[in-house]
C-alpha cells in the first residue's frame, strides 16, 4: 500500500465532491431543465470535454489498451471506427439535434425529443426508450465501477467490492447534488486529466523499451489479419449516433456558434485519446512482455505507470482511471434518471401533474437504484471483463437509437411508427446476436444497427406519412436560428 498514492486519490475525490456541492448551491432553486440539461447554458470547452470524458470511460485506459496488448493491432480498428464515428456525430448530427430538440417543444431527453419530433401523444416510445436506458445504463455503469474496484484493489489493496461501493457513493453524491452542471464540470476536469495521462505514460514507457524485443504471437503487428476485426472495429463508430449520455451534450450547448467551437475541441481531444490509448497497448506489450494476469485484469496502464513513475506522479496519473470511470458513470446515471423522471414518472405515473421537486427526487431515486444494481453486477464473478461490459452496453445503445436519431434529423418522411420499430428491432437483433451468434466474431452493433435502420425505413414507408404539422416542424427545425 502506497500512502502517497492514497493521499492523491483522497484529494482528487474530495475535489469532485466539492464541485457537486458548489453546483447544488448554485442550482438548488432551478427546475427540471436546470437539473437535467444545465439550462442549455454549457460553453464550448465544458461541452466538448464533458462529451468526450463521458464517452471515454475506464475502458479507454484499461479495456482498449489491454485488448491491443493481448490480441494485436487488429484491435486498433476499434480506435479508427470510434474516431470516424465521433467526428461525424459532431459535424453531422450535433448541429441538427440541437436545433430539432429546441423546436420539438424544448425537449430535454432523447425519448422526449423523439416523441415531440412527431407531435405524438402516445407515451409508448418514451416508455420503450426508458426501459432500454435502464438496462443498458446499469450494465454500462457496472463497467465503470468494476474499473474503480480493480484500481483500488491493485494499487491500495482494498477489497474490490468495498472499493466499488466507495466509488458509487462518491459518484452518486455529486450527481445527486449538482445534476447536469456538476456532471459536466467534473467531466471537464476529468477530461483534462485523462488526456494528460494517456499522453505521458506511453511516451515515457517508449523511452525505456528495448525495441528489439520479439513478440512471438503470429500476426500481432498485422492490422488486417482478420476481416472481422476490421468490420467490428469500424462498427464501433456507429454507436456514437445513438449514445444518449454523449449526444445530450449536443442539446445542452448554449448556441450554434459555440457548437462549432465545441466540435473542434471535442474531435481533437478524442482522436488524441484514441491514438495514445492504442499506443499504450502496443508499447505496454513491448515494455512489460505478455503477462496473463495483466491481460485478465486489464492492468496494462496501471502496471506501466507504477513501474515508471514515483508515487506522487503515479497517483496523479492513476487518478485518470478514476476520472475515466466516474466521468462516464455520472453521465449514465443522470441520463437514466432524466429518462425515467421526464418520460415515465411525470407522463405515465403522475399524468403530467408532477411538480419540479417531485421530478428531481424521482430522478435522484433512480440514480441511487441504478448505482446499487450496477455494483451488484460488477461484483458478480460472472460479470465479465470491463471490455465485455462496455461492448454490450455500447452495442445496445447504438443499435437501438442510432438509426432513429439519424432518420429523425434527415428524413422528412420518417414517422412515429418507424421510430418505434427501429428502436425495438435494433435492440432485439443486438441482444439476440449476443446470445446466439457471438461466436461469429462480428460485433453485434453492426447487424443490430443495419436491422434497426432497415426496419425503421420499411415501417415508415408502409404506414401513413407524417401529418402536415409534423412536416412543418421539420422545416422549422431546419431553418431555426439562435436569437441574437
Amino acid at each position: 500500500m502506497n500512502f502517497v498514492e492514497i493521499a492523491v486519490f483522497i484529494v482528487y475525490l474530495l475535489f469532485m465532491l466539492g464541485i457537486g456541492v458548489v453546483f447544488f448551491i448554485k442550482t438548488k432553486n432551478g427546475g427540471e431543465k436546470t437539473y437535467f440539461l444545465g439550462g442549455r447554458k454549457m460553453g464550448p470547452w465544458v461541452s466538448a470535454l464533458s462529451a468526450g470524458a463521458s464517452d471515454m470511460c475506464a475502458w479507454v485506459l484499461m479495456g482498449l489498451p489491454t485488448s491491443i496488448y493481448a490480441l494485436g493491432l487488429g484491435q486498433i480498428w476499434i480506435s479508427v471506427g470510434l474516431a470516424i464515428g465521433y467526428t461525424l456525430s459532431w459535424l453531422i448530427e450535433a448541429p441538427r439535434l440541437r436545433r430539432f430538440s429546441i423546436v420539438a417543444n424544448d425537449s430535454i431527453t432523447i425519448p422526449q425529443y423523439l416523441t415531440n419530433r412527431f407531435l405524438s401523444k402516445s407515451k409508448a416510445l418514451q416508455i420503450i426508450c426508458a426501459v432500454v436506458f435502464l438496462i443498458a445504463y446499469t450494465v454500462y455503469s457496472a463497467s465503470s465501477l468494476k474499473a474503480c474496484g480493480t484500481l483500488f484493489n491493485t494499487v491500495l489493496g482494498i477489497d474490490t467490492s468495498l472499493a466499488m461501493y466507495i466509488a458509487a457513493i462518491i459518484i452518486i453524491s455529486y450527481t445527486f447534488l449538482g445534476g447536469f452542471s456538476a456532471v459536466c464540470w467534473t467531466d471537464f476536469f476529468q477530461g483534462m486529466l485523462i488526456l494528460g495521462a494517456v499522453l505521458i505514460a506511453p511516451i515515457f514507457a517508449a523511452s525505456m523499451v528495448d525495441f528489439s524485443t520479439n513478440i512471438t504471437q503470429e500476426g500481432y503487428f498485422d492490422p488486417m489479419a482478420d476481416w472481422r476485426d476490421v468490420v467490428s472495429g469500424l462498427a464501433w463508430g456507429l454507436g456514437y449516433f445513438g449514445m444518449p449520455h454523449i449526444i445530450i451534450r449536443f442539446m445542452s450547448i448554449e448556441s450554434q456558434r459555440s457548437l462549432k467551437k465545441s466540435a473542434k475541441i471535442g474531435i481533437t481531444w478524442t482522436i488524441l485519446i484514441l491514438i495514445f490509448a492504442a499506443l499504450i497497448g502496443v508499447i505496454g506489450r513491448l515494455f512489460l512482455g505478455y503477462d496473463e494476469a495483466v491481460n485478465e485484469n486489464s492492468l496494462v496502464f496501471i502496471t506501466m505507470v507504477r513501474k515508471i513513475f514515483p508515487a506522487l506522479i503515479s497517483g496523479v496519473l492513476l487518478s485518470a482511471v478514476l476520472a475515466a470511470s466516474m466521468s462516464t458513470a455520472d453521465s449514465q446515471l443522470l441520463s437514466a434518471a432524466s429518462a425515467f423522471a421526464s418520460d415515465v414518472y411525470s407522463p405515465v405515473i403522475r399524468k403530467n401533474k408532477a411538480t419540479d421537486k417531485e421530478m428531481l427526487w424521482a430522478g435522484r431515486i433512480v440514480v441511487l437504484i441504478i448505482a446499487i444494481l450496477a455494483v451488484l453486477i460488477a461484483s458478480s464473478p460472472n460479470a465479465g471483463s470491463i471490455m465485455s461490459l462496455v461492448t454490450n452496453a455500447w452495442g445496445l445503445f447504438g443499435a437501438a437509437f442510432g438509426p432513429a436519431i439519424i432518420l429523425s434529423l434527415f428524413w422528412k418522411r420518417f414517422n412515429f411508427y418507424g421510430a418505434v420499430a427501429g428502436i425495438v428491432i435494433g435492440s432485439v437483433v443486438d441482444i439476440l446476436w449476443i446470445i446466439f451468434l457471438s461466436y461469429t466474431g462480428v460485433y453485434e452493433l453492426f447487424p443490430g444497427f443495419v436491422a434497426g435502420l432497415a426496419g425503421a425505413v420499411a415501417v415508415s414507408l408502409m404506414t401513413e406519412k407524417p401529418s402536415e404539422e409534423v412536416e412543418k416542424l421539420f422545416e422549422k427545425a431546419l431553418n431555426y436560428k439562435d436569437e441574437e
